[in-house]
């Protein structure tokens, strides 16, 4: 700050420079839809209290009041209301670093909390009472426990009392004490990734860029995971029984930098191959192959059954490919998704199933990345 900054610069002097003239929500909203997202969480207030709303509780400290002058939060509600079919979501930061009642509480060592009282607290119910989301995140808790946030009155009242009491969902990050307890699904740590299957719903919040949650205007292209990487995170979470929430910063401009919609709109390419092996799955009795790296199950009921979807990250070097977990039987059928011929296959000699992978023409690969064989008829389903 001192290098680049004139004197006497505050952190306060940054909301002028926010000023979001190319922000377009209904541009967003089509990205985050071609994606194959079927939510969407906006920053609505992080750790420095700026709310992107004009919160009566936030006066002169808002994005109508100072910078874009506009209502962030609800331009790009309505937008993800009348042009999608995504689920809108409001994350919300409980504590504020600058704020002087929250300084308070903590110099009283949080016996005190009148900045619960006078600010959070009132901007989650305007939040929810003004824009109805599907979804809260909840973040900035570790400070004090949820005793001090009151989380538990918010919450009773959300779910009993709210316009939004039938729908809404929320995570765990409500006080020290909460998190990887109680919420409606579990986030645990940032990058939460457990490789394994969990008792609980889960997510796993992550990025784009490898270094940072917000824009970063020096970025380098080895800063950005590969649209394999994030294809790979979307795979192991959703078999272990998990979300993934995948994190980009816009610009101060309000644009999406276009490297970064060019890995959601990649990831979406994916998913409208291969949707079939990750919408309204559930974990298999295997989550990844007990003999071949870098094949993770999913499972889905159906008419005749269970389907079960080995998802390859890497397409096999050979042409047998033996999946040791799927025991096939007599009836069973194997499926590329969005390859129209069946696949041959043969039981393995110590069980499992081996595939005969076709030859395919590089041009008339169903997709770039992972590959799903869809299976049919095994016996352990």
């Amino acid at each position: 700050m001192q290098e680049n900054y004139p004197p006497g610069f505050t952190y306060a002097d940054f909301a002028p420079q926010f000023t979001a003239e190319f922000y377009d929500p209904h541009q967003w909203a089509e990205i985050f839809q071609a994606s194959g997202a079927r939510y969407v969480v906006l920053t609505t207030k992080h750790h420095e209290g700026f709310c992107n709303w004009p919160s009566k509780y936030s006066w002169n400290w808002n994005s109508m009041d100072v910078g874009p002058n506009r209502d962030l939060v609800g331009d790009l509600a309505s937008a993800i209301r009348k042009s999608t079919d995504l689920k809108f979501g409001t994350y919300h930061s409980l504590l504020e670093f600058f704020n002087p009642l929250f300084l308070q509480d903590m110099a009283n060592n949080f016996t005190t909390n009148d900045f619960v009282a006078r600010k959070t607290m009132p901007e989650l119910y305007e939040l929810v009472q003004r824009y109805k989301p599907d979804i809260i995140w909840s973040d900035g808790d570790w400070e004090g426990n949820s005793t001090y946030w009151n989380s538990t009155n918010f919450l009773a009242w959300l779910y009993n009392d709210s316009p939004v009491k039938d729908t809404v969902v929320v995570n765990d990050r409500w006080g020290t004490d909460t998190m990887c307890k109680h919420g409606g699904y579990l986030t645990c740590h940032d990058h939460y990734n457990p490789g394994k299957l969990q008792k609980r719903k889960w997510e796993d919040c992550s990025t784009v860029d490898k270094g940072a949650w917000a824009y970063r205007r020096n970025i380098k292209l080895s800063d950005i995971e590969s649209t394999q990487d994030l294809i790979t995170q979307l795979v192991e979470a959703v078999s272990c029984g998990g979300n993934l929430l995948l994190n980009v910063g816009p610009r101060r401009d309000g644009i999406i930098a276009p490297i970064f919609e060019e890995r959601l709109r990649e990831i979406g390419q994916w998913l409208r191959v291969n949707s079939d092996a990750i919408y309204s799955t559930r974990p298999w009795l295997f989550q990844n192959d007990t003999q071949q790296p870098g094949v993770w199950y999913t499972s889905k009921k159906n008419t005749f059954g269970e389907s079960v979807y080995a998802i390859v990250l890497k397409w096999p070097r050979s042409q047998d490919f033996l999946l040791a977990s799927p025991q096939p039987s007599p009836q069973t059928t194997v499926t590329l998704l969005g390859y129209s011929q069946p696949i041959d296959w043969s039981k393995g000699k110590l069980g499992g199933l081996e595939l005969t992978i076709p030859v395919i023409p590089f041009d008339q690969m169903p997709c770039q990345w992972a590959w799903v064989f869809r299976l049919d008829k095994l016996n352990n389903v």
